[in-house]
């Protein structure tokens, strides 16, 4: 009896055992992020339908786009593109101008720079532009540091008669940097010349270095210090910001701690924006040539960790990291003015979260 009992249990843990594995066997194996080859023409996609989510309703929300000036709509969740549509004659290999959108690129080469140890983001722009780029006094132009001009925190006079313009003169003193928040271009606009005299190449040369050649993005240039770019490019960079700036075993960044200032309140004025990027789900927002600070959310209708690289005409590159997608979204003016945030915005997301949740 003692005998058939030990063969009983011995044939139980057997049995035991074969379960197990075959339950393991069966789990789902977690998909691993996709970056598109940077030397081929080739994307995978993943199906609508793989995802749960309702094609109808997210046609609904291409449809929306397309009817607001939209040229080319691309989604992206784990790197894999779910749909993808052009408009006006375009195709994927349509280049056209990212605007201010573009100054969330600046950002993350900035990041680069400071790793590389060739920019402080605590040292005075003086540093690199030398005495006298503003028409300020030498104490107040001294308090401006390359943080006040990621953070749009320089205190220099947005109501200048020419924003753009980046001479002394255009440069005049509105308060102390660190004190009031303007979105100002000519101060942003300086630092892709800070960028050029620190690494002692064009600001091209190291854009092109240091993250187009690196992600797969031939067709990306500055053009009078305005980036061009195709849509797909556009994901491409809008994948290694969600990938916190690595690429497939490459770490283009290295440094975790400027990543998260990048897409952190970069001051207390504007919660909503980080180092040249816009933030979703902050207590309050300003907007581009007004001092107003609205209370709420920048895009109510998106998920609330939504970071947003975004340009006039309505240029936007939406990354979610909850969803883990990238959105780009390319073309002119989807019917109101602005250099940043729009209606748009909030418009499109409250369509694409009705396909999403389906």
């Amino acid at each position: 009896m003692q005998k058939i009992g030990l063969i009983l249990i011995f044939l139980f843990f057997l049995i035991s055992c074969k379960k197990s594995t075959t339950n393991a066997d069966q789990l789902p194996v977690q998909e691993s992020y996709y970056y598109p080859p940077i030397a081929a023409d080739v994307w995978e996609s993943k199906s609508i339908q793989q995802l749960g989510w309702d094609s109808v309703l997210l046609q609904n929300a291409f449809d929306y786009a397309g009817s607001k000036s939209t040229y080319g709509l691309l989604i992206l969740q784990n790197g894999r593109i779910v749909k993808e549509q052009y408009w006006n004659n375009w195709t994927k290999d349509t280049r056209y101008y990212l605007a201010s959108a573009g100054k969330s690129v600046v950002s993350f080469l900035m990041g680069i720079a400071q790793k590389q140890g060739i920019v402080n983001l605590e040292d005075k722009t003086s540093q690199y532009l030398g005495n006298g780029w503003t028409s300020l006094s030498s104490e107040k132009e001294n308090l401006i540091t390359l943080h006040h001009q990621l953070s749009m925190t320089t205190g220099l006079d947005d109501g200048v008669a020419d924003p753009d313009c980046e001479d002394s003169a255009c440069l005049v003193y509105k308060s102390d940097a660190g004190t009031r928040w303007a979105y100002h271009n000519a101060p942003y606009k300086l630092l892709q010349k800070v960028l050029a005299q620190a690494s002692g190449k064009t600001f091209n040369q190291y854009a092109k270095e240091q993250l187009f050649d690196k992600v797969g993005m031939p067709k990306s240039i500055w053009i009078s210090e305005t980036m061009w770019c195709t849509t797909r490019e556009a994901a491409r960079f809008g994948s290694l910001i969600l990938r916190k700036g690595v690429w497939e075993n490459l770490d283009l960044l290295k440094d975790s701690t400027y990543y998260t200032s990048m897409l952190t309140s970069s001051q207390s004025i504007n919660n909503s924006y980080g180092y040249l990027w816009w933030l979703n789900g902050k207590s309050n927002f300003m907007v581009p040539t007004s001092q107003i600070v609205f209370p709420g959310y920048l895009v109510p209708n998106a998920p609330m960790d939504m970071v947003m690289a975004l340009g006039k005409d309505d240029k936007k590159i939406y990354v979610v990291p909850s969803l883990n997608i990238v959105i780009v979204r390319l073309g002119d003016a989807a019917g109101n003015i602005t250099l940043g945030p729009s209606s748009f915005d909030n418009e499109f997301w409250g369509l694409l979260k009705l396909a999403i949740k389906s």
